[in-house]
């Protein structure tokens, strides 16, 4: 082959593989940054990861471009990209803290927050990475090569940038410099605090969704080899995964508290927003490894089984409990003296109390609709009466009339949510099932709500979509179940 061919191919190496020489010298220069805080090797150690990022984004669409067929690409791409994360995000971790007790001594509560968080976050990246690794091993072993999903491809594309902005954030030294790549660079230190939080939220969903999408994709794998054919084994073990989806959904309900009391309203309706997702997920993930389908093993039945027990305990924390103890939180810190004279703390008990008679109903009701809720669900509720208190937080800093009609919209939804969880004739669909059948749909309004998050309106897109949930029973009570239940894309005509 001639040479005007083989640049391609030299390029493509290029991109895939000095990508770890160029992060191992962004941690030199990280090492030099906390012994001499000299802004210099700062700026080289950003530019060095700017170009790490550059590279894994450009990589994927050189190859699709050129058609390199280097042997072992993908392998040899997952391999740099485990070796960049192991270097990037320990080092982003302890950057953080350094950037507390060295550069910013007298830090806030909220900037403490924000570096246990990367912290948790740092360790989340690396056990994703690491229980992927192993879920693809498995499954090659099987015979089934592992196809990447959408959301495993996007946690790639995030991981990069995300990285380069905690690392230039953590090592950031203040210094007058007349460089201009500085000036540029020491923006990305301005950067609010609230705006890192909403990215670095979103990324660690968007992990926790990629181990949740492998155990959904490769565990049943994993489990013929290890049960040996004992189907009762087998079944139980399975039952691991959506029950760790379950204590996650609870674990993201006690996290959307924890940013209440520090005055992080939209962080932790983000945060909801992702125990909604898991609360999706596991029971997605039970009917994807068939532990909803009956089986031949003999077994003494059971009225009540540990999944839905677990089920139904962490959708009582999550939308339940933590809805109405950030709605008091949220009144509590309010300056409005009329606030003084309504039931904060009762309503907030009601709604709590409203929200578990609903979910023991859920479980114990005999004659569900297929694809249909009886009342409002719980997750759905959860979601409306946060809305309202995004917005009731950010007009604490305006005028008090803004304040007082907030409080007042919050306090109606919060005791309208609480009466139509429990109205039980009136059947809502299955938003979650609605969402796999109508992917562009729920892409179109993911890509809107994204561009809203970034502003101060995302409060009133979501009060906005929650209320059209709300009122939706007059639209899709004509539904069949048949069609309400289906978990796949209705299929078009001529298909």
């Amino acid at each position: 082959m001639t040479g005007r061919y083989q640049l391609p191919k030299w390029i493509a190496a290029m991109l895939v593989y000095a990508r770890p020489p160029l992060v191992f010298g962004g941690l030199l220069c990280a090492i030099a940054v906390m012994w001499t805080r000299n802004y210099i090797p700062y700026t080289i150690g950003v530019v060095l990861l700017t170009m790490s990022m550059t590279f894994d984004v450009v990589d994927g669409w050189f190859s699709a471009r050129f058609h390199p067929n280097m042997a072992l690409a993908h392998l040899a791409d997952r391999i740099m990209d485990k070796v960049v994360y192991s270097l990037i995000f320990p080092l982003v971790a302890v950057g953080v803290m350094w950037r507390l007790v060295f550069i910013t001594p007298g830090y806030s509560r909220a900037e403490l927050l924000h570096a246990i968080f990367v912290l948790l976050l740092c360790v989340t990246v690396l056990v994703r990475d690491n229980f992927a690794h192993f879920m693809r091993g498995f499954a090659i072993r099987q015979g089934q090569e592992p196809e990447v999903s959408e959301l495993n491809r996007l946690r790639t594309v995030v991981a990069a940038p995300v990285g380069a902005i905690l690392y230039a954030y953590a090592f950031y030294i203040p210094e007058d410099s007349p460089s201009r790549i500085y000036g540029l660079i020491s923006g990305l230190d301005n950067i609010p605090l609230r705006v890192r939080f909403i990215i670095e939220i979103i990324f660690l969903i968007i992990n926790l969704g990629s181990i949740a999408s492998y155990c959904r994709k490769f565990g049943s794998y994993c489990l013929d080899e290890l049960c040996l054919g004992e189907e009762g084994l087998r079944r139980k073990i399975l039952t691991f995964f959506p029950n760790a989806l379950t204590i996650m959904n609870a674990l993201m309900g006690f996290l959307a508290v924890f940013f209440a009391y520090q005055g992080r309203i939209r962080e932790a309706y983000l945060i909801l927003v992702g125990a909604a997702i898991f609360d999706k997920l596991d029971g997605a993930l039970a009917r994807k490894l068939g532990l909803t389908e009956p089986t031949d093993i003999i077994d003494p039945p059971k009225r009540i089984r540990l999944g839905s027990i677990l089920d139904d305990i962490a959708d009582a924390i999550s939308f339940c409990i933590v809805p109405g103890w950030i709605f008091y939180i949220c009144f509590a810190d309010a300056s409005e003296p009329a606030f003084a004279n309504l039931p904060i703390g009762w309503v907030a008990f009601f709604f709590a109390g409203l929200g578990i008679v609903r979910l023991i109903y859920f479980t114990l009701d005999t004659r569900p609709i297929p694809g249909f809720f009886k009342g409002l669900p719980t997750p759905a509720a959860a979601l409306w009466v946060g809305a309202p208190l995004i917005m009731l937080d950010r007009a604490g800093d305006g005028l008090a009339g803004e304040v007082h009609f907030w409080g007042q919209a919050a306090f109606g939804i919060m005791i309208a949510a609480s009466l139509l969880m429990n109205v039980y004739h009136i059947r809502y669909i299955h938003y979650g099932r609605f969402m796999n059948r109508h992917p562009i749909f729920v892409s179109f309004t993911a890509i809107i709500a994204f561009m809203f998050l970034f502003t101060p309106y995302f409060g009133y897109f979501a009060l906005v979509c929650l209320s059209f949930y709300v009122l939706s029973p007059i639209f899709t009570w004509r539904i069949s179940p048949d069609i309400a239940s289906r978990e796949t894309r209705l299929p078009k005509a001529g298909e």
